[in-house]
């Protein structure tokens, strides 16, 4: 593995080549921070879908990527005199510093729970007015539900076993069903099984399943399958019974890879 002065000699490269592309490249000098953001979205996104192929090749690059993008934040924000990118890494190394007192101070701390506990709890002392103030609005829903629930949690807003879990997520069900029945309006029907999706997420927590990665599994699950019909079907889908099609896709479970 690289030394640490092969670490530091690599980034001042990156440095150095975002300085060059910014000066001489015209899509680079094109770019701002607007710009920039739907680009970092994909490339997040591109990160997590190889973590979640244990795609190793793959998350060397994306992590790649990924620092480009924060380079060019920092080039950006130099060049408007708010900040560089020396400022953005002190800036959260003095976070780090400040926020592990059981490192860098006299605290003792039990265990990994403790530390979410008081990481939460420095937060609100620098100024923050809520646990949740940190939660990004624009998060998917599924992972914002798990993130509002973990921090609520560090102030003891938490259930205290998984079955008191379960029977909310039954309640939720039966009122979900009830409004189904009754024919309520469509605004209460989605409330009801957004707090149905809600519990559920809670329940994860608990079990100790992440809901995001678990859904996106059974996704990429449910394409293998659908394209292995549509790959070994006889005849056009659309000319097929629903029992042909479950038939494939019973081969399908047979053949599909772990």
């Amino acid at each position: 593995m690289s030394t640490q002065q092969e670490k530091s000699d690599a980034f001042v490269r990156l440095l150095t080549i975002m300085d060059e592309l910014r000066e001489q490249c015209p899509w680079d000098r094109k770019q701002t921070l607007e710009s920039l953001r739907n680009l970092t979205i994909e490339e997040t996104y591109e990160l997590a879908d190889a973590i979640l192929s244990n795609d190793l090749k793959g998350i060397k690059e994306e992590i790649g990527d990924i620092m480009l993008h924060m380079v060019f934040y920092a080039k950006i924000g130099s060049e408007q005199g708010a900040f560089d990118i020396a400022d953005a890494l002190n800036a959260i190394c003095d976070k780090l510093i400040s926020r592990h007192p059981h490192i860098y101070g006299d605290v003792t701390v039990a265990d990994e729970a403790e530390v979410k506990r008081n990481w939460e709890q420095l937060k609100l002392k620098e100024g923050k007015k809520s646990i949740l103030e940190g939660v990004p609005t624009s998060l998917p829903a599924m992972v914002k539900a798990y993130r509002m629930q973990e921090k609520t949690k560090q102030v003891g807003f938490e259930w205290e076993n998984a079955e008191q879990v379960w029977a909310k997520v039954e309640e939720e069900i039966g009122e979900l069903q009830e409004n189904i029945t009754n024919q309520a309006p469509q605004a209460d029907i989605e409330e009801e099984f957004g707090d149905v999706l809600f519990s559920m997420v809670n329940y994860a927590r608990f079990i100790g399943v992440d809901p995001e990665t678990a859904l996106e599994r059974v996704n990429r699950k449910f394409k293998q399958r659908f394209e292995f019909i549509e790959s070994n079907a006889p005849k056009p889908l659309k000319d097929m019974q629903l029992s042909e099609m479950e038939a494939l896709w019973q081969a399908a479970k047979k053949v599909e890879k772990p």
